[in-house]
């Protein structure tokens, strides 16, 4: 179903709201987050059982100690945390499993899931006015990237994103659906052959896709089996790999511009023309905190997100806990914006794996991420993934050729978990011809099945 003229016309008119911030001082910026903060801290006490609950005896405290809301708490207390009486849970949950379509529960709300990949599932609501403004933000880093977007003739577009109607990706695509806008949507679970048919039939300028399968088609490219001129690229939802960045630019001699976002808010940070990514802070508050909830120094990691969003009035979220492992940066950025600066995204906790340890007596040990960047980024495949579960640790790897990489593997995991006193299990590694991907279409680059 098409978008009509007056909602795109309605989105356009919010971005160009939204992006008067960018002129803002931090001081500006500051005293706009203050008065915002207020608002959202009053309407939620009026209106929300579970914040008056929560907040009682913290009125008059700052943000920093209220208490932290988890999405196990955000779920179990579903009913009371909705502004709007007739919002329940169970309806959701029963509308979610519907057939795919263009409807709105209750005819007026737009109900986004969470694929559970943390353990849970969440469930996320918008009335019209939030999910206008949630479309608006989304958009904003087209027009980052591409100066001047929006004006004149569109640019032919493709999108590879999840297909599942509930997802994100998916509604968000539905919504921007316009001859206005003309796209080709792909799910990512789509065979690479026909991705790469499709591609060549369609001849997009511009491409937004997960990393894991822009690196497969920049292979594609290079390989002269696809042949699309794209100018610009963008890239969400899984981990941006520096190796990934250099193949695309092989490839098109483009550059690749990531964005990084939740569900709950998005974007929350995406990349201006310095490369720079920028936390969205005039639509919320985002912290960067340990794992006793205290703000981090700007350079050093943090263990978990909260997000304090604005906008959301029908399902608030204050101090709304992410389990992504963020470090922010000090100083400025040369684009002027008066937003903070976003280093490494390191990762979900999630993603860190949690072996036994080597000794009967050792504690379990935690591996980064990061160790299996280092091993496996250097392996010439089109595309890896690592997956622990049960049987032990299986590396799948797309597009390899040179076979020799799969004796070599093993042994190079095995020597790094034992130099960490891990105990090693089972390991094994094979070529597929596709990554495992979730419901949404994700392809997480490390996938745990195991709760030690």
């Amino acid at each position: 179903m098409a978008t009509s003229f007056w909602t795109l016309l309605r989105v356009l008119r919010q971005r160009r709201a939204q992006e008067r911030s960018c002129g803002w001082t931090r001081a500006q910026l500051e005293r706009h987050q203050a008065a915002r903060l207020g608002e959202l801290r009053r309407f939620a006490l009026e209106r929300s059982p579970f914040y008056r609950r929560l907040h009682r005896g913290f009125e008059g405290r700052p943000l920093e100690d209220l208490p932290i809301v988890t999405k196990a708490m955000l779920m179990e207390s579903f009913d009371e945390v909705v502004t709007d009486r007739a919002l329940r849970r169970v309806d959701l949950e029963a509308f979610l499993r519907q057939p795919p379509g263009p409807h709105r529960f209750g005819g007026r709300y737009v109900v986004l899931a969470t694929s559970g990949s943390t353990g849970r599932r969440g469930i996320f609501v918008f009335d019209d006015r939030e999910w206008v403004s949630a479309i608006a933000s989304i958009t904003r880093p087209i027009s980052w990237q591409r100066p001047g977007a929006g004006a004149g003739r569109p640019v032919r577009s493709a999108l590879i994103a999840s297909s599942t109607w509930w997802h994100y990706s998916a509604r968000v695509g539905a919504t921007l659906s316009s001859r206005l806008l003309p796209t080709l949507r792909i799910d990512a679970a789509t065979p690479l052959a026909d991705m790469v048919r499709e591609l060549n039939a369609w001849q997009p300028v511009a491409l937004a896709a997960y990393p894991s399968v822009l690196r497969q088609l920049a292979e594609e490219q290079i390989a002269g089996r696809l042949r699309i001129p794209l100018r610009h690229i963008g890239t969400s939802a899984e981990i941006l790999t520096d190796q990934i960045r250099r193949r695309v630019e092989l490839a098109w001699n483009a550059k690749v511009f990531d964005t990084y976002g939740a569900t709950e808010y998005a974007p929350i940070a995406s990349e201006c023309a310095h490369g720079n990514k920028h936390l969205f802070e005039d639509g919320a508050i985002i912290e960067v905190v340990d794992r006793r909830g205290r703000a981090v120094p700007a350079g050093e990691a943090g263990d978990r997100v909260l997000l304090t969003i604005f906008d959301r009035r029908t399902q608030p979220l204050i101090r709304y806990e992410l389990s992504d492992v963020l470090r922010v940066l000090p100083g400025a950025c040369p684009c002027g914006r008066p937003f903070t600066m976003l280093g490494a995204i390191e990762g979900r906790i999630e993603d860190v794996l949690t072996f036994p340890g080597a000794g009967a007596l050792d504690e379990p040990v935690s591996i980064h991420p990061n160790i299996f960047h280092e091993q496996l980024e250097i392996v010439p495949a089109a595309g890896w993934q690592v997956v622990h579960d049960r049987d032990g640790l299986t590396v799948n790897l797309v597009g390899l050729e040179d076979a020799s990489w799969l004796d070599s593997i093993p042994s190079a995991l095995s020597a790094t978990l034992a130099a960490r006193r891990a105990q090693i299990p089972p390991l094994t590694v094979r070529r597929v011809d596709q990554l495992e991907r979730g419901a949404t279409g994700k392809a997480p680059l490390i996938l745990s099945r195991l709760r030690l």
